[in-house]
């Protein structure tokens, strides 16, 4: 079922967003309280499941990190289930459910349990940092996205304490594989995408946005997909190079191409990485996609030329028009040579929407009441893709929930701790008015 937040609702959260229109009610005001008397135990935790390696294919230390995770949701009054992926050669997903009041808003809390460092990789542990007044911590998927969890966690117990979790319906969604999904992606995703049709809002607890000190909202994030180029000529000796019975051979024909991607399909919030690239005679790429390798002489014409990027769109439109561009410039062959693009589409884009802005400006109504500063949009083309896209096509959504940090993906991954408190805040205020409410649903 497919909710959009209504322009009444959105008129409605453009006037409670004025500063000195509304202020925090009583339980509000608990979970303000709540959260900062966690503090330090949220920290335990995050070390605890921050200690345990779960890179996406470590499927026992993600299944470990997810029977962590279980009783907590289960102290809350959550029904836990562990979702299996083995049928997509990963470990599973965890997802907690509580059932309210059935015509309350469907909340659906999006993170995940594994990170890109497998168990081989030196960085490891979780070290907290105190020095100069900060209180930072760095470890392996510390902010992206273990901190996302206890963000999640911590948000969810002060509702309880503050009462607004009575009630409301919420679906906490927790992947094993975010990082490198299982394949076929309709398989292992299935799970994801029934809660965002069941869901009226989705919100993503990756890590928080912030440029030159400013938190921002994030209402868009941009697909990821990819695509492998082969292009094949005919090989003889060199000096017959560019001759009508030699042709240009499989390496000009690939400059040809990956040139005219750079300048032809130029446009805004739309990207097209090579990342890497081999030609000879033969070219083949590896076994895993992610390497290859060639021979060759100086005197001989390449037979063969491969390549592998990706393509970063912001709407399933920009994605249409990319594809169909990108495969009339393949298609326009040199002499004696051929080409061939195949896609592969995994992460869908989370276009821009009216419902994600209205979405931002009930949270910019809590940062007001919060005396917080307004929050304003993070441009999309420097968010990646995550899990939140899927359900971009059912409900409205709010990523970036998570807490605020640094060097995500590389060896010294850092989180503000502090972070977590205010993310928590917003959070549980956030999903507790909007449980209050019954939306129109289609």
């Amino acid at each position: 079922m497919t909710f959009r937040i209504s322009i009444c609702l959105a008129l409605g959260a453009a006037a409670f967003a004025a500063p000195s229109a509304a202020q925090l009610s009583p339980a509000e005001q608990t979970i303000i309280t709540t959260v900062d008397a966690g503090f330090e135990e949220n920290v335990a935790l995050l070390e605890a499941i921050t200690n345990v390696n779960s890179g996406t294919h470590n499927h026992e230390g993600v299944r470990q990190v997810g029977q962590m995770l279980v009783p907590e949701f289960e102290a809350l009054g959550f029904d836990v289930e562990w979702i299996a992926q083995d049928h997509v050669n990963r470990a599973g997903h965890l997802f907690a459910r509580r059932e309210g009041d059935p015509a309350s808003t469907r909340i659906l809390v999006i993170g995940h349990i594994d990170t890109v460092f497998e168990p081989d990789t030196p960085f490891q542990q979780f070290v907290r940092h105190t020095e100069d007044g900060s209180d930072t911590a760095t470890g392996p998927g510390v902010v992206d996205d273990k901190g996302g969890i206890i963000v999640i966690l911590s948000a969810l117990r002060a509702m309880q304490a503050a009462g607004t979790l009575e009630g409301a319906n919420i679906v906490v969604a927790l992947t094993g594989d975010e990082e490198d999904a299982g394949f076929p992606i309709d398989q292992s995703r299935e799970h994801l995408i029934e809660a965002g049709q069941w869901a009226d809002v989705a919100l993503g607890f990756e890590g928080l946005s912030v440029v030159d000190g400013q938190d921002l909202g994030v209402v868009a994030r941009r697909s990821s997909n990819s695509w492998t180029l082969t292009t094949t000529g005919r090989t003889g000796h060199s000096s017959g190079i560019f001759s009508e019975g030699a042709g240009y051979g499989a390496i000009y024909e690939m400059a040809r191409i990956l040139d005219a991607f750079r300048t032809e399909l130029p446009e805004e919030n739309l990207t097209y990485n090579v990342g890497f690239m081999a030609g000879g005679t033969p070219a083949q790429l590896g076994d895993d996609n992610l390497s290859a390798s060639a021979t060759g002489k100086t005197n001989v014409i390449a037979s063969e030329a491969v390549a592998r990027g990706d393509l970063r769109t912001l709407s399933q439109a920009q994605t249409d028009r990319a594809v169909v561009a990108m495969q009339a410039i393949v298609d326009a062959n040199l002499p004696g040579t051929d080409a061939e693009i195949e896609f592969a589409f995994r992460y869908p884009p989370m276009s821009p929407s009216e419902g994600n802005a209205a979405l931002l400006d009930r949270l910019n109504a809590i940062n007001a009441d919060m005396g917080l500063p307004e929050m304003g949009v993070f441009p999309p083309a420097r968010r990646g893709a995550a899990d939140i896209s899927f359900v971009a096509p059912y409900t409205d959504g709010l990523a970036g929930m998570g807490p605020d940090g640094s060097g995500s993906h590389a060896v010294g991954e850092s989180v503000d701790l502090r972070s977590l408190t205010r993310q928590s805040q917003r959070a549980a205020i956030l999903m507790g008015r909007l449980a209050q409410e019954t939306p129109a649903r289609e």
